[in-house]
């Protein structure tokens, strides 16, 4: 594949256009007015085209809860939304907390997905560390909840904290307000990368800032529906109090604010949804926990670059680069020759609402319903080839993605 006139965004937020060849899935060459006979030829037309995204906090409900999203349609409201890689969380049914339930997950998902994937281990309150040496090549990371989970997967057991921290390469935490510093000490103990999943508050971004000040091995996520929803937003309506709930809670409007400064100098490392779909009439039938937003979180984002509050430089950085980094996914993140031809192609001046009968996802709605977009993605490509162009997907791409050590 040949894509031609690409606006690309590089060092010091410069802009460019360039031609991109594809070979054989890798990213060839980028130089001007590429000639290459035989290749397929996309044209770009000027728009910005960005590495394809990475979102490594999605739980697509697959296994156990597929009637909310499984592996096909959440891959495919992935491809909707520019994301071509995403990374699973371990709480479906049952809990991937063994190296059999792993195992028998990533068999089950073969050939299913619209783009690329991974997934995370879990951590279990019975102690599995022992099942955690097994699988630390094959996963991402091992995702602990010290706030809140269901069944086994909340850990208030020091010790067996302790073991699995011990025992993995990364782990990734839900933690919140004060076991924010609880994690941090237990990465120092054990001299551990700790990846901090959606932090919501100013105060747990202060955690994060004196901890990497002490040369702490940690990095930080946030969501954009923490940094573009609040509080306020929840009250608005009946609905809104029921549709606008997941954990951690949506905070106040001065917290979105250290978030999008903390996004913007370095602090914050990455964007992950936390895609975490719920049907609507789930959601409006009672106290309901987590929102669908994996194929609106790159448009949202492009608002942020819009209104200035961080360069599109930096957004790449948070959406592709440093997730790829973090949890060393191979060949992935960048648009360099080498890595895996996966892009985004985006109209930046398409400012369009979004609509809950847009979405893609089994959800069937939106946290962001009419908000306006910072820009529409046009065409998704997964190692060279079209999995979404203008609203028609094209076929099932997807494969479990490689780590570097």
């Amino acid at each position: 594949m040949l894509v031609k006139n690409c606006k690309l965004v590089v060092e010091n937020n410069q802009e460019i256009i360039r031609d991109i060849l594809i070979e054989d899935g890798v990213i060839t060459k980028i130089d001007e007015n590429i000639q290459a006979e035989g290749h397929e030829i996309v044209d770009a037309q000027s728009n910005y085209v960005l590495p394809g995204i990475i979102d490594v906090h999605t739980h697509m409900r697959d296994p156990g809860l597929t009637h909310k999203e499984d592996f096909t349609s959440g891959s495919k409201a992935c491809a909707r939304g520019g994301v071509t890689t995403f990374i699973d969380m371990p709480n479906t049914i049952p809990v991937t907390v063994t190296e059999k339930a792993l195992m028998d997950k990533k068999d089950m998902m073969v050939g299913r997905s619209y783009v690329d994937y991974g997934f995370h281990f879990g951590g279990s309150k019975k102690d599995n560390s022992e099942e955690i040496k097994k699988v630390l090549d094959k996963v991402a990371s091992t995702k602990i909840f010290l706030n809140m989970s269901t069944g086994d997967m909340l850990i208030e057991n020091e010790k067996v904290v302790e073991n699995i921290f011990r025992e993995s390469k990364i782990i990734s935490v839900h933690a919140e307000e004060g076991m924010v510093e609880k994690a941090i000490e237990f990465c120092k103990k054990y001299d551990k990368e700790l990846y901090l999943c959606h932090l919501s508050k100013a105060s747990e971004i202060e955690l994060l800032k004196q901890a990497k000040a002490e040369g702490v091995k940690v990095f930080g996520e946030v969501t954009p529906h923490h940094l573009f929803l609040n509080v306020d937003d929840v009250n608005a309506t009946e609905r809104s109090k029921m549709l606008l709930r997941m954990k951690p809670e949506l905070k106040e409007k001065s917290d979105n604010e250290a978030l999008w400064k903390a996004l913007a100098d370095g602090t914050l490392d990455s964007i992950g949804t936390d895609h975490a779909p719920h049907l609507i009439e789930e959601k409006l039938a009672k106290l309901t926990y987590g929102v669908p937003s994996v194929e609106n979180s790159l448009e949202m984002m492009l608002n942020g670059v819009k209104e200035n509050r961080i360069t599109f430089e930096r957004l790449i950085e948070v959406m592709c680069k440093n997730p790829a980094k973090i949890f060393k996914i191979k060949n992935k993140g960048d648009i360099a020759v080498g890595y895996d031809g996966d892009l985004v192609i985006v109209d930046i001046n398409d400012n369009s609402p979004i609509k809950d009968d847009k979405v893609i996802t089994k959800a069937n709605w939106t946290p962001f319903e009419n908000c306006n977009r910072g820009g529409r993605v046009l065409t998704t490509i997964l190692r060279g080839e079209i999995v979404y162009n203008k609203g028609n997907f094209n076929g099932i791409h997807g494969r479990e993605v490689k780590y570097y050590e």
